[in-house]
């Protein structure tokens, strides 16, 4: 699928401020699950200085340092992502008879502390739920995360909250409602408390239910033979081609769009309009015929 993305925010400040450094998280991530066919990244007041670079967890980030005294900070982003997954299942797994809680070999437990944690590190709330549907799944780690999406798609009602981070994962469990970040922090506590390395990742989703386009966010589960395998629990679903990573980190607050601060006694207010389009993708196969990719 290809899938055009147009993001404005706006920040609007009632007296001239002076903007601290900012880190822009907007630019789509490529690789086995998507190809970047253009991006364009404009910011009002243009920076004095202004440089782009990969963070620690492989996210194209772009710093932005500002001189003078603005009373609005403009981030626009443009972008077409050609998206490659169609089944998100077609993977050989090097591990089928594990059971949950799951063990990493050493090496790999190693690599991937950020993302894991104590099985008993989680609250009791969210290791109840966690235990709940590693039964419901054989405690199997390859059935376990698409069974824990549908589990919070099915029985927690997702919910509208533009700003503030994500909600305590015990606090979503006890309300059983959350904005879609709530809901990824939430699987993502869940696949810790069951031994498997999960990430927080913010981007956007393509869908037909005709609701306003926002970021959006789900997560990703590591698993041996298929590496980082996403999922997203607000919709249920594993995810295929309808969706596009713009950051992916061990923590929320890693992967926001748009982090940064300012100095001035001035009160903002923030806007966000996000547009979001998706083609089903023409691709020719090995004799030559057009076929289209299915829908996820």
């Amino acid at each position: 699928m290809t899938i055009t993305i147009r993001h404005h925010t706006t920040y609007r400040f009632d007296a001239p401020v002076l903007l601290e450094p900012h880190v822009i998280r907007l630019h789509p991530r490529t690789g086995a699950a998507a190809r970047l066919v253009d991006f364009a990244l404009d910011i009002e007041p243009a920076p004095a200085v202004r440089a782009e670079n990969l963070d620690l967890d492989g996210n194209a980030v772009t710093h932005a340092w500002f001189e003078g005294w603005t009373d609005k900070l403009e981030v626009r982003s443009r972008a077409t992502v050609e998206t490659l997954i169609v089944d998100p299942f077609r993977f050989l797994a090097d591990d089928g008879d594990r059971s949950l809680p799951y063990a990493y070999p050493p090496d790999l437990a190693d690599r991937l502390r950020p993302c894991r944690s104590a099985p008993d590190a989680a609250h009791r709330s969210v290791r109840e739920l966690a235990a709940d549907v590693a039964g419901e799944s054989a405690r199997s780690p390859l059935a376990f995360p698409l069974d824990l999406a549908r589990r919070l798609h099915e029985e927690f009602t997702l919910e509208r909250r533009p700003d503030g981070p994500p909600l305590p994962p015990h606090e979503t469990a006890a309300r059983r409602r959350g904005a879609c970040r709530d809901l990824a922090v939430l699987f993502i506590e869940c696949c810790r408390a069951m031994g498997l390395a999960a990430r927080f990742a913010s981007g956007y989703a393509h869908t037909d239910s005709g609701t306003p386009n926002e970021l959006h966010a789900w997560a990703e589960v590591y698993l041996i033979g298929g590496g980082w395998r996403a999922f997203d629990p607000s919709y249920g679903v594993a995810v295929a081609d309808r969706h596009v990573t713009v950051a992916a980190a061990p923590e929320a607050r890693d992967a926001a769009p748009i982090t940064g601060t300012f100095r001035g006694d001035a009160a903002s207010r923030l806007r966000v309009a996000v547009d979001v389009r998706g083609t089903p993708t023409t691709a020719t196969t090995s004799a030559g015929r057009e076929s289209r990719r299915p829908r996820q």
